[in-house]
């Protein structure tokens, strides 16, 4: 079955995304480092995924799908190895947030090119893109459960074994998979093109992670480089600066893409992409779904363990119902796409997920019960289940087989940058408050609730 292979390395990439959170405290105690300096290479990995994730997509057509595809596991799987050998934390860094950001960044887009260029038709690539993404769901869902059962039982360093086991046997499935041919493509690959993307997105990703530490607008602490203060506090906060840079380097990369073009040389991606308004609104829902889903998720665990006092473990459980949702609506998908359109869906998905964070904000209190967060979680993982998909499933199906390996990259880079700003946006509101309580809690999934309906009113201005 080509979907299983596919759907086991999405649920790699995705656990190991989250898995790290619980496991800080340990890593920092057995490596001789801080909390903050494991959290670096958290983000270290975050960053080299998400920028890479447009150049490791262009290599798919260059390479191969399935070649690409094997090429990222290798690297994955030998980043994975080494992070679990690491004796400091100069090789967890090497292993976890260098190779392994580098192999899920080469893995990753071909998973979505072989389930749409390899389906039938539309129900079928719902189905098949339904188990794909239902997989990343719940690899960052269960992420904190099994690396909270993991890292308890048998230690930090057997998570990565077990992702080194998962790869082998990803590998030995994948090697049965069948590749429809590519097509004939320029076989000089865009060197500047994957820069300027790379080097933007890591600026853009950048500066959106420091809002943690800085705040948005106000910055809440003195911003210094080689000891020299740039932004002091109560200045703009440093993530203007980053963001900034970040997107004037995207800005030359759109002008360099187009000077390709002119020239009749093949870009990176075709700078039409960005023109469509049906790809742009899709993309945007993408980059909300995620964004409302990681950002709820942290938000969840952090009232979880700081105010409620659950370990990683209860944690995790208390997450399963919103995994459940998104399981059951990852199943129906085929279904559903069967009898409703893909705009339709979408805009259903962001129904359920406000009304999901609105009955968490309404119900759950720091004295309330186990039963109160159930309802909300599960509609918030049924609403983004059915997005997951539907939006995967348009911008995909939006162009042909010659150009999957352009959306792709640019799909999951945005899916990418999503799940960053959740966690980010969510960090900074708990961090600006006084202390974490109901209020923080609230506060946090209030502004995910405002973020939810933007992506709702992107689902609406979507074309009949």
């Amino acid at each position: 079955m080509i979907v299983l292979p596919l759907a086991l390395a999405q649920f790699v990439a995705s656990y190991a995304a989250t898995t790290m959170t619980v496991a800080v405290s340990a890593v920092a105690a057995d490596l001789g480092t801080t909390v903050l300096g494991v959290q670096a290479a958290i983000t270290v990995f975050t960053l080299t995924m998400a920028s890479l994730m447009v150049p490791g997509s262009k290599l798919s057509d260059l390479l191969g799908r399935k070649r690409c595809f094997l090429a990222g596991l290798a690297v994955y799987g030998a980043g994975a190895l080494l992070a679990s050998l690491a004796p400091g934390p100069g090789l967890l860094i090497l292993g976890y947030s260098l190779l392994e950001g580098i192999g899920s960044a080469l893995m990753i887009p071909p998973i979505y090119i072989l389930v749409t260029v390899t389906s039938p038709d539309l129900a079928a690539r719902a189905r098949a893109l339904g188990v794909v993404s239902g997989a990343g769901a719940l690899g960052a869902a269960a992420g904190p459960l099994l690396g909270g059962l993991v890292t308890t039982w048998l230690g930090w360093r057997a998570s990565f074994l077990v992702q080194v086991l998962l790869v082998g046997l990803i590998v030995l499935l994948a090697l049965r998979l069948a590749e429809p041919p590519a097509p004939p493509r320029e076989k000089r690959f865009d060197v500047g093109g994957a820069l300027l993307s790379a080097a933007g997105l890591f600026f853009l990703v950048f500066g959106v992670l420091q809002s943690g530490e800085y705040g948005w607008f106000v910055s809440r602490a003195d911003f210094a480089v080689a000891g020299i203060v740039l932004l002091p506090a109560g200045s703009i906060s440093p993530v203007w600066l980053f963001a900034g840079i970040g997107g004037a380097l995207l800005a030359v990369f759109v002008a360099h893409l187009r000077a390709r073009e002119r020239a009749a040389r093949e870009p990176l991606v075709p700078s039409g992409l960005f023109r469509d308004r049906v790809t742009g609104l899709g993309l945007a829902t993408q980059h909300v779904q995620w964004l409302v889903l990681q950002g709820a998720f942290f938000v969840v665990a952090v009232f979880l363990q700081e105010v409620r006092g659950c370990d990683a473990i209860e944690t995790g459980l208390m997450l399963t119902p919103a995994t459940v949702g998104i399981l059951a609506a990852s199943a129906a998908a085929g279904r559903m796409a069967r009898r409703h359109s893909q705009r339709w869906l979408i805009r259903v998905g962001f129904v359920l997920a406000v009304a999901g964070l609105l009955l968490v904000l309404v119900l759950v209190r720091a004295d309330s019960g186990v039963a109160s967060s159930v309802p909300g979680l599960f509609f918030l993982g049924a609403g983004v289940g059915i997005m997951l998909t539907a939006s995967a499933n348009l911008v995909q199906s939006r162009f042909p087989d010659a150009a999957q390996g352009d959306i792709s990259g640019v799909s999951r880079s945005v899916s990418n940058l999503g799940s960053s700003v959740g966690t980010a946006l969510a960090g900074s509101v708990l961090a600006g408050t006084p202390h974490l309580g109901d209020r923080s809690f609230a506060l946090a999934l209030a502004t995910l609730c405002v973020a939810a309906v933007a992506g709702l009113v992107a689902a609406l201005l979507l074309p009949e």
